[in-house]
């Protein structure tokens, strides 16, 4: 199985996972952490797709950064911009896409890892 593969599974099963846990919190909490995981899916998916899909070769620290930079926009945008628009207490909206990032970012580090230690060494 490719790194891409391995990395859309992981994102499927972030996104069962997400709509878990929105299920389990307080019905005021759940329209937010919604709007996040959305975020988190819609953005991080292609991100770390193309990041996995870079590995070993010359663009990827390129991809890494701008990835990076595109991920602080969009949590910019979200929390100056969405949730004030929305009229939504802030935290739990900014809580949830952080946090679903954050793990998202570790996915594509697992992946990253697996990949790398099944690459041999030349």
């Amino acid at each position: 199985m490719s790194a891409g593969a391995r990395y859309l599974c992981g994102m499927l099963a972030l996104g069962v996972g997400g709509v878990a846990v929105v299920r389990a919190l307080p019905s005021p909490w759940r329209a937010g952490w919604l709007l996040a995981l959305g975020i988190t899916l819609l953005v991080q998916g292609p991100l770390g797709w193309w990041l996995v899909s870079s590995l070993g070769r010359e663009r990827f620290f390129a991809v890494w950064v701008l990835g990076m930079l595109l991920r602080l926009l969009v949590v910019a945008v979200t929390g100056l911009l969405v949730v004030p628009a929305l009229g939504w207490s802030a935290a739990p909206v900014m809580l949830a896409l952080v946090g679903f990032l954050v793990v998202s970012l570790a996915l594509e580090g697992i992946v990253s890892a697996f990949q790398y230690s099944r690459t041999p060494v030349r």
